[in-house]
């Protein structure tokens, strides 16, 4: 009799998503599978779930969706060497082809051939989750589950702050989401100077001083790029790293940085963004970087580093944990921008709608493991 599992699926193409029982995944000869042990909620999944423009040109379904995990491998195809059951694992979600001029040459991170786990290949909002075992990424015993499912979104804020000098510079993180806060931490651990957190919710400016923001802008009230040259004695910030993905927010970035500044692009536009090449960005000899996911795999043992010496502390960041059952009220809260980081625990996984309901935990989160 084939086994099945409890998946969150993502059935139909339009808003919203079912719970429903779904094969187990059978795993390959270079694949493992793994028993999942907590997941967390990505701005992507809010993007599948609410099913915008992206979503339909982009996601394949039927698909159980989800990225961001970690759990304990369960068994191991028959050409694994270096996984073996009941290893602690997370996992890169870009499955690429290897053999690519990209891929070949140090570039896997935008390999033109990848299939990415949980949106284009099945993902983890489930009992189990099979993963190539090239994706691997092993997890020390002591790292909670909690902590361990956050390392693919912590991976995009490392690359982002990393990809040019930090040391000492005044950096403006534009957009304090969850990978805008974990930027925080990280520019700080890196070394940064003064650390500037914008957005428009106080809620997330608040957590943004909580994970080691020096200034924060709510730009409801202000022009952003004003602000940031007010706080920085008129010369702009020598780091721009937006987050936001707003047309606005990314135009008044660009005005808001100094002479010769880096400005990195995680956020992606939901429209086109006009700008004033001449006078914002060739004639002040700004340096641009666009960052996709995370550099294979490079950015892992730098986020490995980061974690397992205590140079940052992402607790504070993990505001409220759901079964997965309750995944509409986990959905809705993370659209309202009300939260931090939201983590489904899968110890226990049902369909019934009149499931007697567990606690949430708030504000910053006791994890264990």
């Amino acid at each position: 009799m084939e086994k099945t599992m409890v998946g969150l699926v993502k059935e139909a193409r339009g808003p919203g998503a079912v719970l429903k029982e779904v094969p187990v995944p059978v795993y390959g000869p270079d694949e493992v599978l793994v028993k999942v042990k907590a997941t967390s909620i990505c701005g992507t999944d809010v993007h599948i779930y609410q099913w915008d423009d992206w979503a339909a040109r982009t996601v394949v379904t039927p698909n159980v969706f989800g990225h961001e995990f970690a759990g304990i491998v369960e068994a191991v195809g028959s050409e694994v060497v270096h996984v073996k059951p009941g290893d602690r694992v997370s996992g890169e979600g870009h499955i690429v082809c290897g053999v690519c001029k990209a891929c070949r040459t140090g570039n896997a991170h935008v390999c033109p051939n990848t299939r990415s786990f949980g949106i284009t290949a099945p993902g983890c909002f489930a009992e189990y989750a099979v993963l190539k075992a090239s994706n691997v990424i092993h997890n020390r015993p002591e790292l909670p589950f909690e902590l361990a499912c956050l390392q693919d979104p912590l991976g995009n804020a490392v690359q982002t702050v990393m990809s040019g000098d930090i040391v000492g510079k005044s950096v403006a993180v534009i957009g304090s989401g969850p990978i805008g806060l974990m930027a925080i931490a990280v520019a700080k651990a890196c070394g940064a100077g003064a650390v500037i957190a914008v957005d428009v919710n106080p809620y997330r400016l608040d957590l943004a001083r909580r994970m080691g923001a020096d200034h924060t802008i709510d730009s409801r009230h202000v022009i952003l790029s004003e602000a940031i040259r007010d706080y920085t004695g008129g010369e702009g910030a020598e780091v721009i790293l937006e987050m936001s993905g707003h047309p606005e927010a990314i135009r008044q970035g660009f005005e808001a940085a100094a002479p010769a500044a880096r400005v990195s692009l995680l956020g992606i536009p939901t429209r086109e963004v006009s700008l004033d090449l001449s006078s914002h960005i060739i004639f002040k000899g700004l340096h641009i970087d666009g960052i996709t996911g995370r550099r294979m795999y490079q950015t892992w043992y730098q986020v490995k580093g980061l974690l397992e010496q205590n140079r940052i502390d992402l607790t504070p960041l993990i505001t409220h944990r759901f079964p997965l059952h309750r995944y509409e009220e986990a959905f809705g809260l993370m659209a309202s921008g009300q939260c931090g980081k939201i983590v489904f625990t899968h110890e226990e996984n049902v369909i019934e709608d009149d499931k007697e309901k567990g606690e949430t935990s708030h504000g910053q989160l006791a994890v264990t493991a």
